[in-house]
């Protein structure tokens, strides 16, 4: 249990202080604007580049991989179809999948690989499904959503080359790929500079909750609720039936898959929403109440198949 506390007690102190400084106003009026977008265009671009590049491909053909991919489309397309019905809007309804399917593999799913499943590694396929097949369809999405002139078909087609996030795994993939080992005054600086967008993301994320209403009074409450059940409940459940039923898996095999499905929503999912103006608060409220509520899941998780 000591992985699941320490890197919840990180993230939680982080976040307070980034609440602090908006409270203080010491970053101005634009202090969380300016972190997102550092976030976004500069320090998690070099993150997923330098993380991706030193990234063993071969996991991708786990059967782990398989397990988080189908229990992560599940758990998304029950958000879209209920956003369908429900007309929520196209960007609105991905920030919703997204919160109800996009794990926290980074700085929370390390540690506790580390410390509940004894191999950091074991986060990866995690890690490279999302960062690799997930995050550029989504931002796609938004790009497309986001409104603005009609664009040719074949810049629409381009669009995920133009996002700095997109680029920077799919650039970290293709290095990986061609197994070249990049020089270390080209990867220290990158990964210099990649260290900032964890920080940058808990701070915005501290400084958002200021001012900010309890989560569950707005207009959102509806697809908070449902994007939390999903991440906390759902997505875990699946990713369980999935891998003993179909996959047979068991014992430490069973409990990576389940533990890392059982991650709350990430972080920079609410930088996303934010760079796009839309689902802020969704975004905002399912990852701070998946967060809390996963704790006890994980807890019972490792307890039972531990």
């Amino acid at each position: 249990m000591q992985g699941v506390l320490s890197g919840f007690a990180v993230i939680a102190v982080v976040i307070a202080v980034g609440y602090a400084i908006g409270r203080g106003g010491h970053l101005g009026d634009q202090g969380r604007d300016v972190l997102t977008k550092l976030a976004f265009h500069v320090a998690s671009p070099a993150l997923l580049f330098t993380t991706l590049a030193r990234a063993d491909l071969s996991v991708v053909f786990s059967s782990r991989l398989l397990v988080t991919a189908l229990s992560t489309a599940a758990a998304a397309g029950v958000f879209v179809a209920v956003g369908a019905a429900r007309r929520w809007g196209v960007g609105r309804t991905t920030v919703g999948a997204l919160c109800s399917s996009y794990v926290n593999s980074g700085n929370l799913g390390i540690p506790i690989a580390v410390y509940v499943l004894g191999d950091a590694s074991l986060v990866a396929p995690v890690l490279l499904f999302q960062l690799v097949g997930v995050t550029p369809v989504a931002l796609t999405i938004l790009d497309l959503a986001s409104g603005g002139e009609q664009r040719p078909l074949w810049q629409r087609l381009l669009t995920p080359l133009r996002n700095p996030v997109a680029v920077g795994s799919l650039a970290g993939v293709a290095v990986s790929a061609a197994g070249v080992g990049l020089p270390g005054p080209l990867m220290d600086p990158l990964t210099l500079i990649g260290n900032m967008s964890v920080p940058a993301v808990l701070l915005a994320f501290g400084i958002s909750l200021r001012g900010s209403t309890l989560p569950l009074r707005g207009a959102e409450r509806a697809p908070v609720l449902l994007a939390v059940a999903l991440k906390s409940f759902a997505q875990p459940l699946a990713a369980w039936a999935l891998a003993a039923g179909v996959f047979g898996l068991r014992g430490a095999a069973l409990l990576d898959v389940v533990v890392t499905s059982s991650l709350p929503a990430a972080q920079n999912l609410f930088t996303y929403a934010s760079r796009y103006r839309v689902g802020e608060v969704l975004a905002r409220e399912a990852i701070l109440l998946s967060t809390v509520v996963s704790v006890p899941v994980l807890v019972v998780v490792a307890a039972l198949l531990g």
